[in-house]
């Protein structure tokens, strides 16, 4: 690109990820134009979404929203979910999350710290490059990974069978757009590999590792050891 990255690309990125508004198709076309001038690999992948906005009702969007992301979804927004579950080191990963946010005075309004469009906001107003590649490289493209994933079809027919086993329904079935959320997340993961360098989830140093605590976690948050900065030891 020939410039030192902004990541301002990725708070505009985060509108695409946020429950949709009658502002949407408007933004979604400022990103188009944003990916064909830097991330040119990218625009394929975007194109069917930027379509479906410009000719879908407010309504369709927000189903279709909400039953990807939400009701019975296909994956879940939570980064610190999508990478821990439900083991010890979400919570600690989410309590500085928060930290982070606050420390820039990012607002989360009524999504966790953690959600992606959030974590996507949070890049341009980090001061920490280190912390910024960490996150990025770490958390970041790893979960995109796991959530795109989700989206395949094996997993897609697994998650049918599940529902019409536990709930004698299919909420996607019939749905020509079921998922066209997956092509967002191609699009910001061809980004993100643009910008920052992965580094594998397996890829464990002891006592430097940023997505493992050396112990665990008590209930009141706090522990005596040192962690990077992703996991930071955190005082009552």
């Amino acid at each position: 690109m020939g410039t030192v990255p902004t990541y301002a690309q990725y708070a505009l990125m985060a509108e695409t990820l946020r429950y949709p508004t009658a502002d949407t198709p408007k933004r979604v076309r400022e990103i188009a134009a944003m990916l064909e001038m830097r991330y040119p690999d990218a625009v394929p992948a975007f194109e069917r979404f930027a379509k479906w906005t410009a000719e879908t009702g407010l309504h369709e969007m927000e189903e279709v929203y909400a039953k990807t992301f939400h009701v019975q979804a296909i994956c879940y927004l939570d980064l610190g979910y999508v990478i821990f579950g439900e083991d010890y080191k979400r919570g600690e990963f989410l309590v500085n999350m928060k930290n982070e946010q606050a420390m820039v005075g990012n607002d989360c309004g009524t999504e966790l710290p953690d959600n992606l469009a959030n974590m996507l906001t949070l890049l341009p107003l980090m001061k920490d490059a280190d912390l910024r590649d960490e996150l990025a490289g770490r958390i970041m493209i790893p979960a995109l990974r796991k959530m795109l994933a989700e989206f395949t079809e094996y997993r897609m027919e697994l998650r049918a069978k599940m529902l019409r086993k536990k709930h004698n329904a299919l909420i996607m079935e019939g749905q020509r757009s079921g998922n066209i959320y997956k092509d967002v997340l191609e699009s910001l993961l061809i980004m993100m590999n643009h910008d920052f360098t992965e580094i594998a989830l397996n890829e464990y140093r002891p006592g430097t590792d940023p997505l493992r605590a050396d112990a665990p976690v008590s209930d009141c948050g706090t522990c005596s050891i040192t962690h990077s900065p992703l996991i930071k030891t955190v005082k009552p």
